[in-house]
């Protein structure tokens, strides 16, 4: 790696008094991208990071051509059903997204309805969300461009693919549910940026109704008049279209009100929303199902999730009764219902669960809820969503994938209880052979942990160098899945450990909270206890380890430098939050408050300011090799916060190991083309490889 000098940047002397406490930021300078200053200092970070990685060339090429060729795999979805005709998605090893395919029910022939790359030639448009209509003849579907995750609304024609409507703008995150018949959908759209306050055109979003063909601002306000800015919404009607279903959540809370309309009984325009659930602290979604009964999917007097049946026209809780009770050790995910005319009088109810990050599916009988069997998985991975005609049927489709196996689609028979490959990924690729184990641990206060340890198989057991991803927050779940990330790095020789975080779902509603608010740093505890664990057993060592993490991941990554610099050899903190007194000021940090706190609140600001990486940095710490990768087109989190970040480090650290910072224009947080993807992942890893001492040369 190179020895190039590191670009200095100005320190101000800029102190805020805040709740009575000496806030120090003196980068705030690099808070603007536009500024002549911060163009000059970004200019240079690039020529560090170029002349840093030069020294690792060899490396990059072997992890880009092993990512690519992994990649190659591609995906395919599991079918989406509108009656006889299906829709799906599918990536071959060519194509740098996926496509959305329909298939003619008469003719059984593919075509293809939404091709990024067809669309946007450079590859920087996304398909963000879709969904057909009820009888299959139109389709809503949502772009966005440049990363910029602002989707666009349109409306196409199936049988043509002509455009029929739109777009629509200001639809980001927005549901679309179709009435019966195809002329009307609900939807959630932001308030015009004209009509709210300077600096939060990201909020204010209302439910409408809109009819197709008609100009959006004639659309009929629904809901969300006088709620919290920052509330998302969620409006779903039932398959027979009698009933429509609203949910409102403040921000990324884990809880949200619920509400429930008879369209029977109250107009489209003008629906009774009867309130199911207002106030209480759990989470809680509605399914009115073909036989009449509301279906209630609730984490309330549950956290890890319970199935309930009411009537809907007495939808209370305390009219619920309960039809799949908790698991005390599994979290419910999904269910099905299969009740077509074939099952007879036995119609048939499908769950799937989370155990310790481990998908399974369990058979019921519909009436009571008695478990019956198990649907067969390929082995121990992860499922998607299950999916089954809407009108009844006996069929289910769902995704599946593990650490060695690229996504496809498996087919389950109610009437046999087989199940069957449907649709394997298109691509055919050599998978490294890879041992994955799972390990326990204490954490700092005793908590058990869990974590996910891949390694080569049949190779000499360590020490190795070693990657530690985590994320823990918001209650993602890391469970197994195929990454050509992963299995690029244990092909070189390396072991890659994905731990279980508090934070995110894996055990329940209740391990999330562990790892919220002012419990957050149980979360970076159970991440050091983790390394801790890996160089005790003789996985690695701290001069091999690395720490990895994106956006609240990269919080965590942050959180690890400043806390353990002498666990970590080097890390990668990619579109990270790390200034945790200012976040809510950008991006969608203010939907992010029930998380994490507000700065604003001179309690939770206590919470924020003891562990926000940016205000921890000392000078004078040896701090590992950090590389901070960020996207210009970023609209969740700010790349300011990596830019101060990496100030901080440059001028802090008191050894030779580089602060880097990787900057991409025309991508933002998410979704991201293939060869980008190859590009980052490979500068990634042979940053890492350097660091760690990974010979990606077998000589």
């Amino acid at each position: 790696m190179s020895d190039a000098p590191r670009p200095r940047a100005r320190r101000d002397d800029l102190v805020e008094q805040i709740h009575g406490r000496a806030v120090p930021d003196p980068y705030r300078w690099l808070e603007d991208p536009d500024s002549a200053e911060t163009k000059e200092w970004l200019t240079a970070q690039d020529a560090l990071f170029a002349a840093e990685l030069s020294g690792a060339a060899a490396e990059r090429e072997h992890f880009a051509a092993r990512i690519r060729e992994l990649l190659g795999a591609g995906s395919v979805g599991a079918p989406v059903w509108r009656g006889e005709r299906r829709f799906f998605t599918r990536r071959t090893a060519e194509q740098e997204h996926g496509v959305l395919y329909t298939v003619d029910p008469d003719t059984g022939a593919e075509r293809v309805l939404l091709d990024p790359v067809a669309l946007d030639p450079e590859g920087t448009t996304t398909i963000d969300a879709w969904q057909p209509d009820r009888e299959g003849r139109l389709l809503a579907y949502q772009l966005s461009e440049g990363g910029d995750e602002e989707s666009l609304l349109r409306v196409m024609d199936v049988a043509t693919g002509a455009l029929v409507e739109g777009p629509i703008d200001r639809c980001r995150y927005s549901p679309v549910s179709w009435l019966p018949g195809g002329e009307a959908y609900y939807y959630v759209r932001r308030l015009a940026p004209e009509l709210v306050p300077d600096g939060e055109e990201q909020y204010h979003r209302r439910v409408y109704l809109h009819r197709v063909g008609t100009p959006p601002e004639d659309d009929v306000l629904i809901f969300g008049e006088g709620r919290d800015k920052t509330e998302y919404f969620g409006p779903s009607v039932s398959r027979d279209g009698r009933w429509l279903t609203v949910w409102a959540s403040k921000g990324t809370s884990p809880r949200n009100d619920v509400w429930l309309a008879d369209l029977h009984a109250s107009s489209p325009e003008r629906p009774r929303l009867v309130p199911v659930q207002e106030g209480v602290d759990a989470d809680t979604h509605l399914h009115v199902g073909r036989d009449g009964r509301l279906y209630v999917f609730t984490d309330r007097e549950a956290p890890r999730g319970r199935l309930c049946v009411a009537d809907p026209e007495r939808p209370a809780a305390e009219h619920w009764r309960e039809l799949l009770p908790e698991d005390p050790e599994a979290v419910l995910t999904d269910f099905a219902i299969l009740d077509g005319p074939e099952l007879g009088e036995r119609p048939v109810l499908l769950a799937a669960w989370r155990r310790h990050a481990i998908s399974e599916i369990t058979v019921h009988d519909l009436a009571d809820g008695r478990r019956t069997g198990t649907v067969a998985l390929p082995g121990l991975g992860s499922i998607g969503g299950i999916q089954e005609r809407p009108e009844g049927g006996h069929d289910a489709w769902f995704g599946y994938t593990d650490h060695t196996t690229p996504l496809g689609v498996w087919h389950y028979d109610a009437r046999t209880g087989e199940t069957s490959p449907y649709a394997a990924a298109p691509g055919r690729v050599e998978v490294p052979e890879v041992r994955t184990r799972l390990v326990d641990y204490p954490s700092a206060d005793g908590t058990t942990v869990r974590m996910l340890v891949i390694s080569p198989a049949g190779a000499d057991p360590g020490p190795r160098p070693a990657i530690l991803y985590g994320y823990g927050g918001f209650s993602v779940s890391l469970t197994p899945g195929y990454s050509a990330t992963i299995l690029a790095w244990v092909a070189a020789g390396g072991v890659y450990a994905v731990a279980n975080l508090r934070g995110g779902l894996e055990e329940g509603e209740e391990w999330h909270r562990a790892g919220m608010l002012d419990r957050k740093q149980n979360v970076f505890d159970d991440f050091h206890a983790a390394a801790e664990r890996l160089i005790a057993d003789g996985t690695t060592t701290a001069d091999r380890l690395a720490a990895f993490g994106g956006s609240n991941g990269g919080l965590l990554v942050g959180a690890a430098i400043t806390q353990r610099p002498e666990l970590f050899q080097a890390a990668v903190c990619s579109a990270p939050l790390l200034d945790m007194v200012r976040y809510e000021r950008f991006g969608l940090g203010a939907t992010w408050n029930v998380e994490y706190g507000s700065a604003e609140d001179p309690e939770q600001f206590g919470w924020l300011i003891g562990y926000s990486p940016y205000h921890r940095v000392r000078e004078g710490v040896d701090y590992p090799a950090t590389l901070f990768t960020v996207f210009d087109r970023d609209t969740r989190v700010d790349p300011l916060h990596a830019r101060k970040m990496c100030a901080a480090l440059q001028h802090a650290t008191s050894g030779s190991r580089p602060i880097l910072l990787r900057r991409e224009a025309e991508v933002g947080h998410s979704a991201r083309s293939v060869s980008r993807t190859v590009g980052l992942n490979a500068d990634q890893l042979a940053f890492l490889a350097a660091r760690t001492g990974l010979r990606t040369d077998p000589r």
